[in-house]
């Protein structure tokens, strides 16, 4: 395992070394880096362009250029003869100083828009091969190759064009006609009974039903003006928290593992007593105490588990720690939900930000600026969910339907093992091993597209600094970007094949 890590590095030092010259040389060749001083009518005009060449040696060709910028590199990694230095752009502005902001905002964007398109791409598509050439696949995939030939500054545009203005105007007067919720009721019936499948009496019940409550619940949403006062309140987060437990039971362990049921049950009469008696400890939290109060919510999840594992304590520790943790997110969405009002207050009734990665100037609590982040990322986030969304849902798909028939399952099934089990600790397995190479190539595709995001949203991350230096032919600001992108890249590659023996015993890393 040493010797495989060091030839790797190995390997991926020569790859960047390789890559970051031809990046150089296309990037130094692809315009004029004095256009802007020689189009310019200032007196000075000379002394400007002769102090851009000075520092950013233009005199000398791009490659020799290529190993000044190698030798600032090596020193970030072995710091002899001086500090880290990237270069510098053409405000003078050290890029090693504007690579980690930058970095942050672009990482915050891309991670979030990941996760969720790996957890709802492969879970989603699980179920359509489950529910195969049913009405419910047939949507899936029409809505899965819709998204996936949709370029993504399109969707950003979109997004910006009908969900921000469109829900900024509806907060001016948050009132639905029965029109709106006799459509939002079909619309819901309609996505419901898909998923339902069966008889056709079945769906068309189903249908009716969940149309009816949706209307319903709409119309209570707007009558009590809860879009502009919204909150989760007592009653639903103990539904919540009781369905979280009830999901991971039934996906971990099955309905009738009664250590299962045991382990869920008191995680939840937990985070039901803190719901009522930490709402103090909340109003005064910060950053710090939430990340805090998440760890404590796994440990105790764990503790729970381990108690009542008995024989099977490794699975009840995950079903006490999941359904912890997820229960203490249901408690801190509420009262983030709760501050919903005083953050309206601040934005002047337009809370969905179009533009920036925060607002200028905010002053508020934990939640005020968790409020202001969420409302700023949203957006982005979901046009970077849509570049690898349906990618995922396809993949998932396709490898579920190609291990359902293979003998193993079978044999599975034929002991007569119940279909849960079959599905995941047999099938769903052996899914994720093509899936992890799509995942260590995603995310390449994924910082690429926040060069076109970031740029539509104006936030200032690592695209927009990639963008502003591509404009003006600045070289160094396009090398940061290509050192972060490359590493990243490499990174999740290495990581995958360490996977790969994982997931499959007969893989080994030799």
């Amino acid at each position: 395992m040493v010797s495989y890590i060091a030839r790797r590095i190995g390997v991926s030092i020569l790859i960047l070394i390789a890559a970051s010259f031809i990046m150089y040389v296309l990037a130094a060749s692809s315009g004029d880096p004095l256009q802007d001083l020689e189009g310019s009518s200032s007196p000075n005009k000379q002394a400007l362009i002769e102090a851009r060449v000075h520092s950013q040696h233009l005199d000398l060709p791009a490659p020799v250029r290529w190993l000044l910028w190698l030798g600032g590199v090596a020193r970030c990694v072995v710091p002899i003869g001086g500090g880290c230095d990237l270069g510098t752009t053409f405000q003078n502005q050290q890029v090693v100083q504007l690579l980690p902001q930058a970095t942050a905002a672009t990482v915050q964007l891309v991670m979030v828009a990941f996760v969720l398109a790996v957890v709802f791409g492969i879970a989603l598509g699980i179920v359509t091969a489950l529910r195969a050439y049913s009405g419910f696949d047939y949507s899936i995939t029409l809505v899965s190759f819709f998204l996936f030939s949709l370029p993504s500054f399109l969707v950003a545009v979109l997004l910006k064009s009908f969900i921000a203005l469109g829900y900024n105007n509806f907060l001016a007067d948050p009132t639905l006609s029965p029109l709106a919720l006799a459509i939002w009721g079909v619309l819901v019936g309609l996505i419901v009974q898909l998923i339902v499948g069966g008889a056709f009496r079945k769906r068309l019940l189903v249908f009716l039903i969940t149309g009816a409550l949706t209307a319903l619940v709409l119309w209570f949403m707007s009558a009590t003006q809860w879009f502009v006062r919204p909150s989760l309140g007592p009653v639903v987060v103990i539904v919540f928290c009781a369905a979280i437990g009830f999901g991971f039971v039934g996906l971990l362990a099955g309905l009738h593992n009664r250590k299962a049921w045991i382990t869920a049950g008191i995680n939840v009469g937990v985070a039901i007593v803190c719901y009522f008696g930490l709402q103090w400890l909340l109003n005064a939290s910060t950053f710090g105490t939430l990340v805090i109060l998440a760890v404590v919510a796994i440990v105790v999840g764990m503790l729970v588990g381990f108690f009542v594992g008995g024989y099977d304590r490794g699975l009840m520790m995950r079903i006490g720690a999941l359904t912890a943790f997820f229960s203490a997110g249901v408690i801190v969405l509420d009262r983030l939900m709760r501050s919903w009002p005083a953050y309206m207050d601040i934005t002047n009734d337009r809370p969905l930000a179009t533009v920036g990665s925060s607002t200028p100037g905010l002053e508020g609590d934990v939640w005020i600026s968790g409020l202001d982040t969420f409302t700023h990322f949203l957006l982005p986030t979901l046009s970077l969910l849509a570049i690898s969304f349906a990618s995922y849902t396809r993949y998932s798909r396709s490898g579920m339907l190609e291990v359902l028939g293979q003998d193993y399952v079978r044999t599975a099934r034929a002991k007569g093992l119940p279909e849960r089990t079959v599905i995941v600790r047999h099938a769903f397995r052996n899914v994720l091993i093509p899936i992890t190479t799509l995942v260590a190539t995603d995310i390449g595709a994924l910082l690429g597209g926040a060069v076109i995001t970031e740029y539509v949203f104006g936030i200032s991350g690592m695209g927009q600094l990639f963008a502003a230096g591509l404009f003006r032919t600045d070289v160094n600001p396009i090398m940061g970007y290509f050192l972060v992108v490359a590493i990243t890249a490499i990174a999740f590659n290495f990581l995958a094949d360490l996977t790969y023996s994982v997931l499959d015993p007969r893989v080994r890393v030799r």
